[in-house]
């Protein structure tokens, strides 16, 4: 059974920081590209970061350059979201989500496995 699970969210500070994991089982992340989405209350799923399965090719989104770094290590079968310099519009679901090979554009059409999110929120 293919299945993607976040973790690492939580309450945090602005400024702060967190780090989300998402841990793949049924498959292996070899062959497959890994999106991190979030959405707001009220606002559209949005493509926050995406890593391609080969050449590690990144997309980020402008909202969260220079702050947000993803990685992926297959030998654990996981991929993270490590945020830094967190700001409260950061708040949101974040979902982690799988699709073979590329990376796309990033966006959530784009993708055929979630996870089922874990909530991040910035405040003081």
């Amino acid at each position: 059974q293919v299945q993607l699970v976040e973790s690492g969210g939580g309450l945090v500070q602005p400024g702060g920081s967190l780090r989300l994991s998402c841990a793949a089982s049924g498959f292996t992340l070899d062959y497959y590209a890994i999106g991190w989405f979030r959405q707001a209350p009220g606002k559209e799923r949005e493509g926050v970061s995406c890593i391609s399965s080969s050449d590690g090719s990144t997309y980020y989104a402008d909202s969260v350059k220079g702050r947000f770094t993803i990685s992926r290590d297959n030998a654990k079968n996981t991929v993270y979201l490590q945020m830094n310099s967190l700001k409260p519009e950061d708040t949101a679901v974040y979902y982690c989500a799988a699709r073979v090979w590329s990376l796309g554009l990033c966006r959530s059409y784009e993708y055929d496995y979630w996870g089922q999110g874990t909530q991040v929120t910035v405040s003081s």
